[in-house]
């Protein structure tokens, strides 16, 4: 079947929600929203407040309906992508988002800077302070965002680490809204798999919405003491299980891959021990009727997931995908929005 045969791209799920999200008129540069975030580093969805990641989204979901077609708030700014690990959902959205924005956005690879080998992490941030008005980082520890962050006058962006991956789950916490509505205390997330940056991620965002999150892995491959602990501070209830059987019901059934960047050598091991975690169509049966499959991509077809699970009637998958573009510029719009050109 050709695109013409398709009738071209199909309507979001948005447009066909929008009682959810009433719609509104096109923002002028007067109208904008105040960002509330401006200045300020994002390493952790817990850097925001519930009511800080509620503007966010709520900006989020303005963007995605067009309301912000008319305005270049970002205009003559500059967000510096340095990059680690490879990517292509996080360097497309990040730099269409900035363009869209009206700002301008340079990618640097670590080939290019040799974060801590090259040059010391401290010293690549003095740097690009200079040139740039924020700097967002795909890069494989978390302290290397922490060192970034303590010696850069501007903001720094958590695009991925070992740790976490703040900004991925506002993009998926706007396609949650997209099916539920803005209010999500008591909806059952569920995420299956390995206990790594997306579950700690989760963790993060069930602190600050109430969604009811659940964390299924194997044996010995929980999420982040400290991350768990972050939950226990705030009072939060955050299940861990090793049981399948918690899969049944959930609004929401997530997974990623069993085998991060960095893990290959552990590959063989990792793929005996998820055996049977793997999201199928079958699994997606025992879900609420209305419940949804997200995957943060990219998958590992044949571990842990298959293709007929993401191209599932009830997979989000690639509504989520098309949200990290519109997340990520309401995130960038609240972070550097207050701004003038330093030039």
């Amino acid at each position: 079947m050709t695109k013409a045969q398709r009738g071209g791209k199909k309507t979001s799920n948005l447009a066909t929600k929008a009682p959810k999200f009433p719609q509104a008129s096109l923002h002028t540069s007067a109208s904008l929203p105040p960002p509330t975030l401006a200045g300020r580093d994002f390493l952790s969805n817990l850097d925001m407040s519930p009511a800080e990641l509620r503007t966010v989204l709520d900006t989020a979901h303005s963007m995605k309906r067009g309301e912000w077609r008319e305005v270049k708030p970002l205009s003559g700014l500059s967000l510096a992508l340095v990059f680690e690990k490879s990517s292509l959902r996080t360097r497309t959205t990040f730099d269409v988002g900035m363009y869209q924005l009206g700002g301008h956005a340079i990618t640097l690879s670590n080939t290019e800077i040799g974060l801590g080998t090259r040059e010391r992490v401290s010293d690549v941030a003095r740097n690009l302070e200079r040139w740039v008005d924020a700097v967002m980082g795909r890069v494989y520890l978390q302290q290397t965002l922490v060192e970034l962050a303590e010696h850069a006058s501007i903001p720094v962006i958590n695009g991925l680490s070992d740790m976490l991956h703040p900004a991925q789950l506002l993009a998926d916490y706007q396609t949650i809204e997209e099916e539920f509505g803005t209010d999500l205390r008591g909806r059952r997330v569920v995420y299956i798999g390995d206990g790594n940056n997306l579950a700690n991620s989760h963790i993060h965002m069930g602190v600050l919405t109430g969604s009811s999150v659940t964390i299924v892995t194997p044996v010995g491959y929980e999420p982040n003491a400290g991350v768990l602990m972050d939950a226990v501070k705030a009072g939060v209830t955050i299940n861990l299980t090793n049981d399948l059987e918690a899969v049944q019901g959930a609004d929401v059934l997530y997974t990623d891959v069993w085998i991060s960047m960095g893990m290959e050598a552990e590959a063989d091991i990792r793929r005996r021990a998820f055996k049977g975690y793997q999201v199928t169509p079958q699994m997606l049966d025992t879900i609420a009727p209305d419940g949804i499959f997200l995957h943060c991509l990219p998958a590992h077809y044949g571990e842990e997931t298959v293709p007929e699970a993401t191209e599932h009637p009830k997979s989000r998958v690639f509504d989520q995908a098309e949200n990290r573009l519109h997340a990520q510029k309401a995130l960038l719009y609240h972070l550097l929005g207050g701004m003038k050109p330093r030039w």
